[in-house]
């Protein structure tokens, strides 16, 4: 069983107790030979804040590799999608029991989702901190 999930990436800059890495993310058939005739190879380039760390250690254009554990990635999940998704059925299916009227149900259940949201960015700094990157 695989204990990190782990990313190869460049330093890209570094502020006060906060390196951002630059990572290469991809698809799993990036790699693929085939990959620049199909449709489904896909990369982005994604930066990635890690916190508390010893910035003395590392320099801009330096090789590292960005890593976390599987329990954070998947609490980052819950907190990013499934959460949001059992919220959304429930009150999906709470307004409908309610009035019958399946258009109401749909606004409201997307609405429930908008103070779900601005709770998390306000509890955004908790959460960083909780859900963060280690440097190797």
């Amino acid at each position: 069983m695989q204990t990190k999930i782990s990313h190869t990436g460049v330093v890209d800059s570094i502020e006060e107790g906060c390196v951002k890495v630059r990572i290469l993310q991809t698809s799993a058939c990036a790699a693929c030979k085939v990959s620049r005739h199909c449709n489904a190879a896909e990369s982005k380039e994604k930066i990635v804040d890690v916190l508390d760390t010893d910035v003395s250690k590392f320099q801009v254009g330096q090789e590292v590799t960005v890593w976390v554990s599987p329990d954070v990635a998947n609490r980052a999940l819950m907190l990013g999608f499934g959460m949001p998704f059992l919220l959304l059925l429930v009150v999906l299916g709470g307004m409908l029991y309610l009035t019958d009227n399946e258009g109401l149900s749909a606004l409201v259940a997307l609405g429930s989702l908008i103070p779900y949201y601005f709770l998390l960015w306000f509890r955004r700094d908790s959460i960083r901190q909780k859900l963060s990157f280690h440097l190797e």
